[in-house]
C-alpha cells in the first residue's frame, strides 16, 4: 500500500473517533463548536495522525490502540492552526481551500475555538489512561517546542541573510516537535519500550523537519522569513531534507516490513510524490 492508501485507510479509523470527540455544530455553544469544527472536518491529509498510526504498528500494536494518540494529535495541529492563520501571527484569508476561522467566525471565536481544541486533545488523549502519553504531547505542544516555535517565528529578522542553523532550531520547535510526538506517541501506545520509543521519535523529528523544508521550497516565492531556501537557496535546502529523510529511513531499517508504513510516510511527506 503507497502513502495515500494507507493514510485513507487510517482515516476511516479515525474520521467517525473525531467526529464523536467533538461536539456538534449545533450544540450550545452552537457559533463555539461549529468554529471548532470548521477547520477540522472536511479532513487535510491527517499526516500526523497517520505517523501515530504506523509508529504504533511498527511496535507491533494494532492501528486501533493509537486512536486516542492520533486524534489528539491532529487536534493540537488544528488548534495550531486556527491560531497561526490569525490577524495578530500570520494574517492568513484561506486554508484548506477555505476561508481561515477567524474570517469566517471572526477573531475572539477563532481564539476560543482554538483553545477548546487544545483543552479537547488532552481530554482525548487522557481516556486512553496514560498519564505519560499526556504528559508527552502537552511536552510537544508547549513554550519549549511549538508554542516557543511559534514565538521564535513571530521574531525571526525579516532582513539580512538568514542563519540555517537558527532557521532550523525555529522549524525543530514549531513544525518537527509535533511530527516527533506523533511518533512517539503511536509507539507508546502500541507498546513499545523507551529505546524503540526514542528511536520513533527522532524518527519524526527528522521526517518533520525535512517536511517543513520540503513546504519552504513548495512555496510560490520561497522567501519566507524563516526559510530554510533563503537561507541555503534551493537545491541546497533540498539536498538537506534528502539527508535527513535519508537519516530517517536508516533509524527505522532494522524494524523490518512492519515499518514499511512509516517508510512510505516519510517519503511522501518529504518527497510529495509518493
Amino acid at each position: 500500500m503507497d502513502a495515500r492508501g494507507y493514510l485513507a485507510e487510517r482515516g476511516a479509523l479515525l474520521e467517525p473517533f473525531l467526529d464523536a470527540a467533538v461536539p456538534a455544530a449545533g450544540a450550545e455553544p452552537g457559533a463555539l463548536h461549529a468554529a471548532m469544527r470548521h477547520l477540522l472536518f472536511p479532513p487535510g491529509k491527517r499526516l500526523r495522525p497517520g505517523f501515530c498510526f504506523a509508529a504504533c504498528e511498527a511496535a507491533g500494536g494494532a492501528a486501533s490502540l493509537a486512536l486516542p494518540a492520533a486524534a489528539a494529535v491532529e487536534l493540537v495541529h488544528t488548534y495550531s492552526l486556527v491560531h497561526d492563520d490569525l490577524p495578530c501571527m500570520d494574517d492568513d484569508a484561506t486554508r484548506r481551500g477555505r476561508a481561515t476561522v477567524h474570517v469566517a467566525y471572526g477573531e475572539a471565536l477563532a481564539v476560543l475555538a482554538g483553545d477548546a481544541l487544545l483543552a479537547l486533545a488532552f481530554e482525548v488523549l487522557a481516556r486512553s489512561g496514560n498519564a505519560a502519553a499526556v504528559a508527552e504531547l502537552a511536552r510537544a505542544s508547549g513554550s519549549r517546542q511549538l508554542v516557543g516555535g511559534q514565538t521564535l517565528d513571530l521574531a525571526f529578522p525579516a532582513e539580512g541573510v538568514a542563519d540555517a542553523a537558527a532557521v532550523e532550531g525555529v522549524h525543530r520547535r514549531k513544525s518537527a516537535a509535533l511530527f516527533a510526538a506523533a511518533a512517539a506517541l503511536g509507539a507508546r501506545l502500541g507498546g513499545a519500550d523507551a529505546a524503540l520509543r526514542e528511536r520513533l521519535g527522532a524518527f519524526g523529528r527528522e521526517v518533520g523537519l525535512a517536511f517543513q523544508i520540503a513546504d519552504d521550497l513548495e512555496d510560490a516565492d520561497g522567501d519566507g522569513a524563516c526559510s530554510l531556501v533563503r537561507a541555503l537557496g534551493g537545491p541546497a535546502a533540498r539536498a538537506r531534507a534528502e539527508t535527513l529523510l535519508e537519516g530517517a529511513l536508516a533509524r527505522v531499517a532494522e524494524l523490518g516490513a512492519r515499518a514499511e508504513p512509516l517508510r512510505q510516510l516519510a517519503r511522501y511527506a518529504v518527497r510529495r510524490d509518493a
